[in-house]
């Protein structure tokens, strides 16, 4: 099966019930006061780029890219369906995403994931991001950790 990656509206039905399935998911890890997600509204912003991974034209994942005004990207609400992981899609994804932040002349790409996400934190890692302290508005969480990666 091939993966596909394209920009999408996260209002359609389809990827609004992976976003709330996502929510769920996060919820199930983390207390409500160190969950940092951002509502679908606020994925159709015009500073944010909302990326979709479909396997066979179904919707198996996504995430988000929010350009702010320092002149960094961040990395908001990636997610693969549970019963999609273990295909690369999750990576595939997140090099769409650093490549859409070099095409907007992003010179850093950073992120907020949380403690319980170790497959995330790894796949992070395994493409150069590093620990950082918080940023913007974020404050210290011992269940976060902050990442960044500088873009070539």
């Amino acid at each position: 099966m091939e993966s596909q990656i394209a920009i999408e509206d996260p209002r359609q039905p389809e990827l609004a019930a992976l976003l709330t399935q996502s929510d769920a998911y996060y919820a199930a890890l983390y207390p409500a006061d160190s969950n940092h997600l951002i509502d679908a509204s606020a994925l159709t912003a015009p500073e944010v780029t909302f990326l979709v991974v479909r396997l066979s034209g179904r919707a198996a994942g996504f995430g988000a890219l929010r350009r702010h005004v320092g002149g960094f990207g961040e990395i908001k609400r990636m997610y693969v369906e549970p019963a999609m992981r273990g295909r690369n899609l999750g990576r595939s994804l997140l090099n769409a995403l650093e490549q859409r932040a070099r095409a907007d002349g992003l010179q850093r790409l950073r992120l907020e994931t949380g403690i319980g996400q170790f497959e995330a934190a790894a796949l992070y890692r395994s493409a150069g991001y590093r620990d950082i302290p918080p940023f913007g508005d974020y404050k210290f969480d011992p269940l976060s950790i902050f990442m960044e990666k500088l873009l070539a």
